[in-house]
């Protein structure tokens, strides 16, 4: 009976108001406004978060390598579920599975919001990956469909704004969020648009399914899900703090194993299938394959290292959460600037020279953070990100024109989906490896320093004395407990200066790893762009 009710109440709005007609003009623009809703929320997720780490560390009593897994969870799944989203909305419908996708979404949010515990939020950061990963690539099949190709383009540029928009927002709502309320409401923000998101796609959005349904490759979905799980639980926890054996231990071996052997089965499985869940024929095209290694390094270095910036600003300069969000700010507004610039110079000359110039200008970055300090000044944080934004602008549009130039059109929604797959994940296996790499480096310098500091000298003496005499001043006491207060200041100096070294290892190397892309670069023919769309068919 509510099911009929509400049929009649939405054929009311429909013949009141002809605006939500789908055979009017304006109803297109309505799906692009409901998608967008859910596009912004989803992208915001992802970044919003990066400025509550330090205080999730603090709330729950972990260090980075364990609170990385809020991130690199909702990646990972929400990467994996990119290519089965598609299937899913053919077989059982667009707008079906849309709201599926925003519901799942919204119930997480609130289920993070309610975290008693880091595993805890960790689970419900998996169930807000799949409702992502729904989310995106089934908005944007919905868009692509209503609109027609000659305002098609326009359209997934609203879209894409809302994506571009979100990475600009996220850290600073999140921070202020976070300074005027608390961690818990960077995700309950999520659930009144959440709720309007779904009132307007159960109102505006019309079903539509496939007719020609595929079968769903559950072995290559299942194979996928373990190999690329248990190489990250390898990759992340190889230098855990409760992982005695390190590398050699039992368990990072039987995750490496069990890695691989899903690997084979993925590989076979894919090969073999009639129906498989990613068609990897599409790495046949050589273009393609390029960008895609070029997506992964970007993905790696930009996406895996960034969430670091935000914790070195709150726990190493004293940035509050809103000072640490307002920081990237500008990033996405200088790509959204930038891009469309870039994309006029990639259809009138050659796409691999601005993609080029801003795969270099990027890695440029992570070369100046790598020389961050203690006594870092906001200019010399503020300018490496203005430059960011703009090469982050002037590499994607080059970069996805050369990827999909000689992609056929029936292939090119699973193209484009798959190049989104991929740089996701190389964002979460960047989360993942960063992560072990900034706990290697911080145990070395901190060895390094400790090697340095000889209790013996004179000049540790006379640092022990003086801030002993502020001790006594300060706090009162005994001088045998001022003097232990003062050394304990010392020692929580060395290890500040020792994860401030540590991050800044980890920014040089991401950089290395985006300069490597330039390498591919090299390779990727640009005579065959303007040749039309004839490698895969």
């Amino acid at each position: 009976m509510f099911v009929e009710r509400w049929s009649g109440i939405r054929r009311g709005l429909i013949r009141d108001y002809p605006r939500l007609a789908p055979q009017h003009p304006s109803y297109r623009w309505l799906v692009l406004a409901a998608v967008m809703i859910s596009t912004f929320m989803a992208v915001l997720d992802a970044t919003i978060v990066n400025v509550a780490l330090s205080k999730l560390m603090s709330s729950f009593g972990v260090s980075v390598d364990k609170v990385e897994w809020v991130l690199t969870a909702y990646l990972l799944v929400f990467g994996v579920m990119l290519p089965t989203s598609g299937w899913l909305a053919d077989h059982l419908g667009h707008k079906r599975i849309f709201l599926t996708g925003l519901f799942i979404f919204t119930c997480s949010s609130f289920l993070c919001s309610l975290a008693w515990n880091l595993n805890a939020l960790i689970v419900f950061r998996i169930l807000q990956g799949a409702g992502a990963g729904i989310l995106m690539p089934v908005g944007m099949a919905i868009i692509t469909r209503e609109f027609p190709p000659e305002k098609r383009g326009i359209a997934l540029g609203f879209w894409s704004m809302a994506a571009s928009a979100s990475v600009s927002l996220g850290p600073a709502i999140g921070g202020y969020l976070i300074e005027h309320y608390s961690w818990h409401a960077i995700f309950d923000v999520n659930v009144p648009v959440g709720i309007v998101g779904m009132a307007a796609a159960l109102v505006v959005l019309r079903e539509h399914k496939s007719e020609d349904v595929r079968t769903f490759d559950f072995l290559g979905f299942v194979s996928l899900a373990a190999f690329l799980t248990s190489l990250l639980l390898a990759l992340a926890n190889g230098n855990s703090a409760w992982n005695t054996g390190g590398w050699n231990s039992g368990y990072i071996r039987t995750c490496f194993a069990v890695s691989g052997i899903s690997l084979i089965v993925f590989l076979t499985t894919e090969f073999s299938a009639k129906h498989p869940l990613i068609e990897l024929a599409l790495f046949k095209n050589f273009n393609f394959a390029m960008s895609n290694i070029l997506m992964f390094l970007f993905g790696f270095g930009m996406f895996g290292s960034t969430f670091l910036l935000p914790i070195y600003l709150q726990n190493s300069l004293g940035y509050t959460a809103l000072q640490a969000g307002l920081v990237f700010l500008p990033v996405g507004l200088l790509q959204m600037v930038s891009a469309p610039l870039a994309g006029v110079f990639a259809d009138r000359w050659s796409p691999k020279i601005p993609a080029i110039l801003g795969i270099t200008i990027m890695a440029l970055t992570f070369y100046q953070f790598s020389f961050l300090s203690f006594l870092s000044e906001k200019r010399e944080i503020m300018l490496p990100l203005y430059l960011r934004g703009i090469a982050m602008g002037i590499v994607f549009p080059p970069l996805m024109t050369l990827a999909i130039s000689e992609i056929s059109n029936r292939k090119m929604a699973q193209a484009s989906g798959l190049i989104n797959v991929i740089r996701q994940l190389g964002g979460s296996f960047g989360v993942a490896m960063f992560g072990t790499v900034l706990t290697r480096r911080t145990i070395y310098h901190m060895a390094t320093y400790g090697q340095q500091i000889d209790p013996s000298s004179d000049t540790f003496k006379q640092t022990v004395m003086r801030l002993q005499q502020h001790a006594l001043h300060a706090t009162g006491g005994t001088a045998a407990e001022a003097a232990s207060k003062a050394k304990a200041q010392i020692g929580s100096f060395v290890a500040s200066e020792a994860f401030i070294r540590a991050v800044a290892d980890v920014f040089l190397l991401a950089g290395i790893v985006i300069l490597i892309g330039v390498v591919p670069m090299f390779f990727i023919k640009t005579h065959k762009v303007a040749s039309g769309r004839k490698g895969v068919r």
